[in-house]
């Protein structure tokens, strides 16, 4: 398997954490949900994923913003209130002593149905909510060599069918367009909107460099990654000339730079695309740059919220 940017170091600690189900907490052995769930029936749910560093949740509100917005747009109920979602994410590194290098990840479905279907009137009880923490620190390798992009034939949706900034448990199409890449050589998909602009990629948001400026799509057939917010923002901070725009893959091919951004891996760089080398086809100058502003950000996030070390 090609490493990525969600390729992980290996801990053996995680073989023994507790997962939350549903207010309990079971060994991850025996962590289980029905099969007339309505995440395992159809991808009925909204999901998030977080890290803690230093004993914090760094943006939490921010990813519980983007849950809740998904949580009323697909009409499903929240289980409890976002105190009580801190509180259960707390509890939750608490029991596996877990402090720093960790990720969560959030998922809410909208719960047990009395039989395999679609209609939300089915269902049993309430939502079925889990949350699961893993020791995880991403692969220092993947970021030093960079990873290669594979434009997948795969089009991302039009928000009229599954709007791409809903993070939904529906992720067939994403999926597809990952074994298109990893099928023809690459790490990753690159992944373009109806229209055929660049869109993003299958896990994370994509980012190019152009003459110093920045540039990425216009965000209306990608998630709303939450790094991706911040590294537009420190760009702008910082002085950079910044574009949310369309773009083709002429310019992909063309750039100096480009990487991907994500919650677990952060800034990646991306040194090829399509079998084409971008810029000397080694990881750039500019991308660390950027990547030491996101830190920075990230530390100041920590220390505001009292953050360990």
């Amino acid at each position: 398997m090609p490493a990525n940017t969600h390729t992980a170091l290996p801990d053996p600690r995680n073989a023994d954490v507790l997962v939350y189900l549903n207010g309990d907490f079971v060994p991850r052995a025996e962590a289980r949900v029905s099969v007339f769930d309505g995440g395992f029936l159809v991808g009925d749910g909204i999901w998030e994923g977080l890290r803690l560093h230093h004993g914090v949740f760094p943006f939490l509100d921010r990813h519980l913003d983007r849950l809740e917005a998904g949580l009323r747009t697909v009409d499903l109920a929240q289980p409890f209130d976002r105190q009580a979602i801190i509180e259960a994410l707390h509890e939750t590194v608490r029991r596996n002593d877990m402090h720093d290098g960790v990720h969560l990840r959030l998922m809410i479905t909208r719960g047990e149905k009395k039989t395999p279907s679609q209609h939300p009137d089915l269902v049993v009880g309430g939502p079925t909510v889990v949350i699961t923490a893993e020791h995880k620190r991403a692969d220092p390798s993947v970021r030093d060599r960079g990873i290669r992009l594979y434009t997948a034939t795969i089009r991302r949706p039009p928000p009229d069918t599954l709007d791409p900034k809903l993070n939904c448990h529906s992720k067939l199409h994403e999926v597809i367009a990952l074994i298109q890449a990893y099928k023809a050589g690459a790490d990753e998909a690159l992944m373009l909107d109806v229209s055929g602009a660049v869109a993003t990629c299958n896990a994370t948001n994509f980012f190019i460099v152009k003459r110093g400026a920045l540039w990425t799509s216009t965000g209306q057939h990608c998630l709303n990654g939450i790094t991706r917010a911040l590294v537009l923002e420190v760009a702008r901070v910082a002085g950079w000339e910044v574009h949310e725009r369309e773009f083709s893959l002429v310019d992909v091919y063309g750039a100096d730079e480009a990487f991907v951004t994500g919650t677990f891996g952060g800034l990646t760089p991306v040194v090829e695309v399509d079998g084409r080398p971008i810029g000397a086809g080694v990881p750039g100058p500019l991308v660390p740059t950027l990547r030491a502003l996101y830190d920075q950000e990230v530390a100041a996030e920590v220390v505001r919220l009292g953050g360990r070390g």
